[in-house]
């Protein structure tokens, strides 16, 4: 399997990031990125030839094509492969869905926890594609808060649902290694939709199952 193959399986497929190393010394992965990226460690004062950068640029280079990976993705795609007829009437919560995105503003960044709820109408996703929806939108150039909506507006237009919510929590490296420098804010973000926009206790019955 050739290396952007495997990276697109791992995209579609897997939850967490990986590392994609350089298999030899000469391979070449992406030569315009690499050329982008090698320009880039001159303008800063490095060199790129140096021993520990020799390969950064194809590192670089593939890191990114994992971290956009999610231009690439459909949220549609994702939820109709595991939609079930059922007749469920509860709320079904998935908490605590770690994620990965990148600030667009400063492309650094930044990470926490999603979590994800919604009232079936007839038909239920499996479990694993509700996190898989998630990465479909955070692995590209984001801001948090339109993240969270891109999430519930997915679920709410592909699954049918009565309602859904989202709640995401992360910490944002471009608040904390620069800038202000606070290492310990938090970014808290909601979108509800349907039912859990318009009535107060089912809204309140989600926030009760993702309290920690």
């Amino acid at each position: 399997m050739s290396e952007k193959a495997q990276i697109s399986n791992i995209a579609a497929h897997a939850h967490y990031a990986a590392s994609f190393e350089a298999e030899s010394e000469d391979e070449v992965y992406d030569l315009k990125k690499e050329g982008l990226v090698r320009s880039l460690l001159t303008e800063i004062g490095e060199n790129p030839e140096r021993e520990g950068l020799r390969r950064t640029p194809l590192r670089v280079a593939k890191a990114l094509d994992f971290l956009t990976s999610g231009y690439d993705l459909s949220a549609e795609e994702i939820i109709k492969k595991a939609l079930f007829a059922e007749d469920v009437k509860e709320m079904v919560v998935v908490r605590d869905i770690e994620f990965y995105s990148m600030c667009e503003h400063h492309m650094l960044p930044f990470f926490g926890h999603a979590h994800v709820g919604y009232l079936p109408n007839g038909r239920v996703v499996g479990l694993s594609k509700v996190a898989r929806v998630v990465d479909c939108f955070a692995r590209r150039l984001q801001v948090q808060e339109r993240l969270t909506n891109q999430v519930a507006d997915a679920l709410m237009a592909h699954l049918g649902a009565h309602g859904v919510a989202v709640v995401m929590e992360a910490s944002h490296t471009c608040m904390m290694m620069r800038g202000v420098q606070k290492q310990r804010s938090t970014t808290v973000s909601s979108a509800m939709r349907g039912t859990v926009e318009t009535d107060p206790a089912t809204r309140s019955e989600f926030m009760s199952f993702i309290k920690t």
